[in-house]
């Protein structure tokens, strides 16, 4: 297979790889009957019967959950508990601190200083979350340098985990391109879940982040500091190629 070939099969199987996520994202409902807050600490994200830490538990709601907040109550301890609808049928109180909400002034700084503590995959989701949910937020450049540099760091880390794990006779003994899997490697799961993409460099056999986000920094905000770091970094991509 030459390499223009090559080349255009790749993207062909990366664009029914990486196309679905987003899709699906868009489709998600909220859920009615007050201001939409989005979960991002899932350490914190018990829904409880009562606004008490030692209330009956209902359910433990997972990052990037919608609820409809209807009141607020701080207890004893002097935390502050959202009262939420989590659908038409569960409803319950959780820890303020465990959501965001567009249109809570500062929440998009809360959420910032949350990703910029958070490590590997927690900081890639959460950086996710920011820039599907805070679309005008003067932050948004900040975050979007912030994920791109997590890409690039999961591509490496994606790069030897399948080196590792993925066998050259077995894959040999398979009859699939090589390349087909890395490109089919499980790794890249929830990677793909969170809209990013990466491109497979068969000579080297490591994957690289495409650099969409870099794109959107200078597209978007081109005279932003972030927008100059990206500018480097597509530099760099094109002189290695």
């Amino acid at each position: 297979m030459t390499n223009q070939r090559f080349r255009k099969f790749s993207l062909i199987l990366l664009c029914a790889l990486f196309a679905a996520p987003a899709t699906a994202i868009a489709k998600r409902r909220p859920p009615a009957g007050g201001r939409v807050a989005i979960v991002v600490d899932e350490r914190l994200s018990a829904l409880r019967a009562t606004p008490e830490f030692y209330g009956r538990l209902l359910r433990r709601i997972g990052r990037g959950g919608l609820v409809a907040i209807r009141g607020e109550r701080s207890n004893r301890a002097g935390v502050a508990f959202y009262r939420v609808n989590v659908n038409s049928r569960t409803s319950g109180w959780i820890q303020r601190d465990a959501v965001v909400s567009r249109t809570r002034a500062g929440d998009d700084a809360r959420l910032l200083r949350l990703i910029k503590g958070s490590q590997d995959f927690d900081r890639i989701a959460r950086a996710r979350l920011f820039l599907d949910n805070f679309t005008l937020s003067p932050l948004r450049p900040a975050v979007l340098l912030i994920y791109t540099q997590a890409a690039e760091e999961a591509a490496a880390h994606l790069s030897r985990d399948a080196s590792r794990r993925l066998d050259e006779e077995e894959m040999s003994a398979g009859g699939a391109p090589q390349f087909s899997y890395f490109l089919n490697f499980n790794g890249l799961d929830r990677y793909n879940r969170q809209g990013l993409t990466f491109i497979f460099d068969a000579r080297e056999k490591r994957f690289r982040y495409d650099g969409e986000g870099w794109q959107e920094l200078l597209r978007r905000y081109p005279k932003s500091p972030e927008a100059a770091e990206a500018r480097k970094r597509l530099e760099a991509v094109t002189e290695r190629k």
